[in-house]
């Protein structure tokens, strides 16, 4: 439940400028797309490509650390970790289970022979869009479980891309036709909201000595 006075008492220590850039960006963001990127070593592919969540509109990643740990590079996400939701999963499985839940549709990225080519693939469904490692790709449990297979068309010798350009190619694509089709693809009221206030806290230093102030 947001607290709209809060919210409203906050954003007076915003610009107007910066609550409308804020309005703006809202309004091309997207939960009906989301990312999982599973136990990626180099930690500035993962953070290149939360990256590039951002600049497509994706509001929300999944980051898949059982191998590796936590290694997002906050100096090549370049911020956009402070507005793109990360959820952090011990497990592929944990996480399949979670956006299984949520009503996603899992599909595994790979230049496999019987991936769907990007320009057939046909958004009709909340589709989780999964990244493997840079040299073993998706692990077996991913590819066991997913709902469906893409890949990049190419046409030269070699037979990948790193893991942020294939996200960042696939990205665009996909939100490109998802805001031409007829889906539900914004965020919900409730949404916004909540992400209004969220971008408000985070742009506002000494944040709890303000809101303590309100609550006073």
């Amino acid at each position: 439940m947001i607290d709209h006075d809060l919210l409203s008492y906050l954003e007076s220590y915003i610009t107007p400028e910066r609550l409308r850039r804020f309005s703006d960006v809202l309004s091309h963001r997207t939960n009906f797309i989301t990312v999982a990127i599973e136990d990626v070593y180099q930690m500035h592919n993962t953070s290149a490509v939360i990256r590039s969540c951002d600049v497509f509109g994706i509001q929300k990643a999944h980051i898949i650390e059982g191998r590796f740990g936590k290694r997002l590079d906050k100096n090549i996400a370049m911020g956009a970790q402070k507005w793109v939701d990360l959820e952090r999963h011990a497990t592929a499985k944990s996480c399949i289970r979670d956006l299984r839940t949520k009503g996603y549709k899992i599909i595994a990225t790979t230049p496999n022979n019987d991936s769907c080519l990007l320009e057939d693939f046909e958004i009709t469904d909340k589709v989780a869009l999964f990244f493997g490692t840079e040299k073993e790709g998706l692990s077996p449990e991913v590819l066991k479980q997913a709902d469906g297979f893409l890949k990049i068309p190419m046409s030269g010798f070699s037979e990948s891309l790193n893991i942020s350009v294939s996200a960042a190619i696939i990205l665009y694509d996909l939100t490109q036709k998802l805001k031409r089709s007829n889906l539900p693809w914004g965020l919900t009221e409730a949404e916004i909201w909540e992400k209004r206030l969220d971008w408000t806290k985070k742009s506002i230093k000494s944040i709890d000595e303000i809101i303590a102030r309100f609550r006073q």
